[in-house]
C-alpha cells in the first residue's frame, strides 16, 4: 500500500512538471514568432520607403538635358553609340568611355577630323571632318554640350581667337620648354616611339591647340591650368600662331628642322659644286 501511494505521488509530480514546463515553452515560441513578424514587418516597412524615396532622388540626380545636348543625344545615337555604347559608356575593344572627358575632348576630335576613326590603330591621324562649314561647328558643340552633360568634363573657354590675347616671346619660351621635344621647335611634329608621333601644329586652330592642352589627347600629356595657366596657353598659341605668319626673311627655312638639315643643305651643296668646279677645271686644262 505504501509503495502504491509513493509510486503516485511521484507520477503526480511528474504531471505537474510537465504542465509547467509546457507553458514555458509555448511562451518562448509565441516570443520567438513575434519577434520574427515584427522583422519581417520593418523589413516590408523599409523596402516600401525606398521604393517611395528612390525614383525620386533619381530623378533629382539627372537632370533633363538641354536642348542643346538633346541635339548631341541624337547625333551621338547616330555616329557614335556603335563604338561608344549607350550612354558613352564606351565598348570594349572599340571605343572608351566618355564620361568625364568633357566637350572640350569632343570638340577637338570632331573638328580635326580624329573622330569618327575609320579603324584601331597606333594614332588616329588628323583628316578631313566628317562634317563641314557651319554645320561642323554646330554638330560639334552639340556633341560636345552631351557629353559634358552627361559626365562632365574639362570646357574651353568662349572665343576663337586666343593667338591676339597672348604674348608671342613668353609663349616661345614656354612651347621650348613643354612642346618642343616632341612638336619638334619649328612645331613642324616629329617621330615617337612604337608607330605613334606628335602631329604637325600648321593646320590647327587657336580652339584646337588650347583643347589639346586642357585635354591631352593620344599620346600628349594633360596641361591643367595648375601646370599650365589659361593665360600661358594663350601664349603658346600666339607663339605657335605667329611661327605661321613668318616669313623666313634669313632666307629659305628649309622646313625649319633645325641646323642637321641647314648643315646637310650646305654639305651637299658643297659637294656637288667642288665636283663641277673640278671638272670644269680639268677640261680647261
Amino acid at each position: 500500500m505504501t509503495m502504491t501511494t509513493e509510486s503516485g505521488g511521484k507520477t503526480a509530480a511528474r504531471l505537474r512538471r510537465l504542465v509547467s514546463v509546457a507553458p514555458r515553452k509555448r511562451g518562448k515560441a509565441t516570443r520567438r514568432l513575434s519577434a520574427a513578424l515584427r522583422m519581417l514587418a520593418a523589413l516590408v516597412f523599409a523596402g516600401g520607403l525606398y521604393m517611395a524615396v528612390a525614383p525620386a532622388s533619381s530623378a533629382a540626380d539627372n537632370p533633363p538635358l538641354s536642348r542643346q545636348a538633346e541635339d548631341g543625344k541624337a547625333l551621338f545615337d547616330q555616329n557614335c553609340i556603335s563604338c561608344h555604347g549607350s550612354n558613352a559608356q564606351g565598348v570594349d575593344g572599340r571605343g572608351p568611355s566618355l564620361i568625364g572627358v568633357g566637350s572640350a575632348s569632343v570638340e577637338f576630335q570632331v573638328t580635326t577630323g580624329r573622330m569618327p576613326a575609320a579603324r584601331q590603330e597606333a594614332q588616329v591621324p588628323r583628316k578631313r571632318p566628317f562634317w563641314g562649314g557651319e554645320e561642323l561647328d554646330n554638330n560639334a558643340k552639340a556633341l560636345g554640350q552631351y557629353i559634358q552633360e552627361l559626365g562632365g568634363g574639362p570646357q574651353l573657354p568662349a572665343g576663337t581667337d586666343f593667338a591676339s590675347q597672348g604674348d608671342i616671346a613668353r609663349g616661345g619660351e614656354l612651347f621650348r620648354i613643354n612642346c618642343a621635344s616632341c612638336h619638334a621647335f619649328s612645331a613642324g611634329g616629329g617621330a615617337l616611339s612604337s608607330g605613334k608621333y606628335a602631329p604637325s601644329l600648321k593646320e590647327a586652330t587657336d580652339r584646337e591647340m588650347y583643347a589639346a592642352m586642357l585635354t591631352g589627347p593620344q599620346n600628349m600629356p594633360v596641361f591643367g591650368d595648375n601646370q599650365l595657366t589659361p593665360q600661358q596657353k594663350t601664349d603658346i598659341i600666339a607663339y605657335v600662331q605667329g611661327m605661321k605668319s613668318d616669313q623666313d626673311p634669313g632666307g629659305w627655312g628649309l622646313g625649319r628642322f633645325g641646323p642637321v638639315t641647314e648643315g646637310l643643305a650646305i654639305f651637299l651643296v658643297g659637294i656637288v659644286a667642288l665636283v663641277f668646279a673640278t671638272l670644269w677645271i680639268a677640261g680647261k686644262s
